[in-house]
C-alpha cells in the first residue's frame, strides 16, 4: 500500500483535469449558478413592479423541470400508452417521443434576453422601418382585467414584423409567450426565439401524441397565468383581408377552461395593419399559385436588410409609412362560456376575430389603393384625393385613430409617393393609373379598408 506508482505525465495532468472539472460540477458551479439565479430572481421582481401584467413564476422555471413536468402529466402519460398500442412499439419508445415532442415545444425564457435585448431590438426595428402608431387603446379595460386572471392577445397576422411591433408596443405591460410556427426553428434564431419565452407549433403535424403534449403544454401556461400572444389564422394573410382562425389553440383552452374555478382567461383582440408589408410580392404570388406556402430565400433577405442599412448610412432612406395597432374590447372567457352553455370553438374563434376586424387601423396606402379601386385604375390625383378624404371622413373613430394626429393632406400625399415609387401607379398628364400588373398587390392592401367599410 505504500509502494510506488510510476504514471506518465500525461495521465497524471489529465487525471487532475477530471479531478478540477469534479470539483467545479460539485462544488463552484451550483454556487455559481445559485448566486447569478438570485440575481436574476432580484431583477424579475423589480420588472414585476413596473408591468401591468407580472411575470409568472411557470415561465421562470428552469426549462429541465418544465418538461419533466409536461411529460410526466397523467394526460401525456395516458396518450402515450395509447400511441405505443396504436403503432405496436414498447412504451418506453413512445415515451422517448413524447419527451422529443416536449423539448421541442417548451421555451426557456430568459428575463435578460427579452427585456435587455428583443425589446431594444423591437423599439430599434419598429421605429427604423415605420412610423409606429397606436391606435384604438382603452387602458382603463385593460388594467381593469382581474390580476389572476390569464391574458391572452389575439392577432390577426399580417406580416412577420407582428411579433417584433407588438413585443415593441406591449414592452411595458408584459412579457408576452408567442406561438410560432416552423419558419423560426432554424440556427441561431431559434434559440433566440425560446429565449424569449416563445413554443413553437407544428401546423401541419397530425400525430395524436404530439397534439396531447401541445395541448397540455397550453393548457399548463393558461392555467399558470402566462400572458400569451396567438395568430388563429396560423399563417400570413395572402389576402390583405382578416382570415378565418384555425381553431387548434382556442380548442386547447376552452377544453380545459372551468368557469366556476375562479380564475378566469381573457381574450385582448389585436387588429395590425400596415402601409407597406415587407414580405407582400410573395405573399400575393403565393395567392395567385394557390399555394399556402411561401418562399423567401435567406440570401435576399439579408441583401435586402443590407441596402436599407446602406440607404440608412447615406441618409436615403425614406421609412415605409405608417405600422398600427390597435386593441379591441377584452372577451372574459368566464362571461362567455356562461353566457352561452352551448357555444364552443367556433362560437368563440367567430367573435374574437370579428372584434379584430372592427378595429383595424385604417392608414394611407390602403385607403389610397381603396380610392383607385373604385376609381376603376385611372383618375386625376384631385379626384383620388377627393375620394380618400371621403374614405377617411366615412371610418370609424376607432379605426382612424391612427391617423388622429396627422393631417390628411400629409398622409394623402405620402401614399401617393409611396406607390409612385413603388410603380403600383404611375402618372400619365395630370392623371394617376395603376399598373395592371400590380392589381393585385393594389387589393391585397385595399383589403383591410374594404373589411373596416364593412366589419
Amino acid at each position: 500500500m505504500t509502494g510506488t506508482v510510476t504514471l506518465p505525465v500525461w495521465l497524471v495532468v489529465l487525471a487532475l483535469l477530471f479531478a478540477a472539472v469534479a470539483v467545479l460540477d460539485w462544488i463552484l458551479v451550483p454556487s455559481v449558478r445559485w448566486f447569478f439565479r438570485r440575481r436574476m430572481e432580484r431583477a424579475v421582481a423589480e420588472l414585476n413592479k413596473r408591468l401591468i401584467r407580472p411575470i409568472q413564476p411557470f415561465k421562470l422555471m428552469r426549462r429541465q423541470d418544465m418538461i419533466m413536468r409536461l411529460i410526466y402529466d397523467p394526460k401525456v402519460m395516458e396518450a402515450v400508452a395509447q400511441y405505443a398500442d396504436e403503432k405496436g412499439v414498447p412504451q418506453n419508445v413512445a415515451f422517448q417521443q413524447a419527451r422529443r415532442y416536449a423539448r421541442e415545444i417548451v421555451p426557456g425564457f430568459s428575463a435578460g434576453t427579452y427585456f435587455g435585448f428583443a425589446i431594444r431590438v423591437a423599439r430599434w426595428l419598429s421605429r427604423l422601418l415605420y412610423r409606429v402608431r397606436l391606435g384604438q387603446y382603452d387602458e382603463a379595460a385593460f388594467r381593469a382585467i382581474d390580476p389572476r386572471a390569464t391574458v391572452i392577445f389575439v392577432m390577426n397576422h399580417r406580416s412577420n414584423m407582428d411579433y417584433v411591433l407588438v413585443t415593441y408596443l406591449v414592452a411595458e405591460r408584459s412579457a408576452l409567450s408567442y406561438a410560432v410556427g416552423e419558419w423560426a426553428r432554424v440556427w441561431p434564431l431559434q434559440r433566440l426565439v425560446r429565449a424569449m419565452g416563445a413554443y413553437f407549433i407544428r401546423r401541419r403535424h397530425l400525430s395524436p401524441l404530439y397534439r396531447r403534449v401541445l395541448a397540455r403544454y397550453v393548457q399548463m401556461a393558461t392555467a399558470e397565468g402566462v400572458t400569451q400572444a396567438i395568430f388563429p389564422e396560423g399563417s400570413l394573410s395572402r389576402t390583405g383581408a382578416v382570415g378565418p382562425a384555425k381553431k387548434g389553440l382556442l380548442h386547447y383552452i376552452l377544453s380545459d377552461f372551468d368557469p366556476h374555478d375562479g380564475k378566469d382567461v381573457v381574450f385582448v383582440p389585436v387588429a395590425l395593419n400596415y402601409d407597406r408589408i415587407i414580405e407582400d410580392r410573395a405573399l400575393v404570388a403565393a395567392r395567385q399559385a394557390g399555394t399556402n406556402r411561401f418562399a423567401v430565400r435567406p440570401s435576399l433577405m439579408l441583401r435586402y436588410f443590407g441596402r436599407l442599412i446602406w440607404l440608412r448610412l447615406r441618409g436615403q432612406f425614406h421609412r415605409f409609412g405608417y405600422a398600427a395597432v390597435s386593441f379591441g374590447a377584452p372577451l372574459s372567457l368566464t362571461e362567455f362560456v356562461l353566457a352561452d352553455r352551448d357555444a364552443g370553438t367556433d362560437r368563440l374563434a367567430e367573435t374574437l376575430m370579428q372584434r379584430i376586424r372592427t378595429v383595424m387601423p385604417v392608414l394611407p396606402v390602403p385607403l389610397l389603393a381603396r380610392a383607385v379601386e373604385e376609381a376603376g385604375g385611372r383618375a386625376t390625383e384631385e379626384a383620388l384625393r377627393l375620394r380618400y378624404n371621403a374614405l377617411l371622413g366615412a371610418a370609424d373613430p376607432a379605426r382612424k385613430g391612427a391617423l388622429a394626429d396627422d393631417p390628411a393632406e400629409q398622409t394623402f400625399a405620402m401614399a401617393v409617393d409611396t406607390l409612385l415609387e413603388r410603380r403600383i401607379l404611375r402618372r400619365e398628364g395630370d392623371a394617376l393609373c395603376l399598373d395592371p400588373a400590380q392589381t393585385a398587390l393594389l387589393a391585397f392592401y385595399a383589403a383591410s379598408v374594404q373589411e373596416a367599410e364593412n366589419p
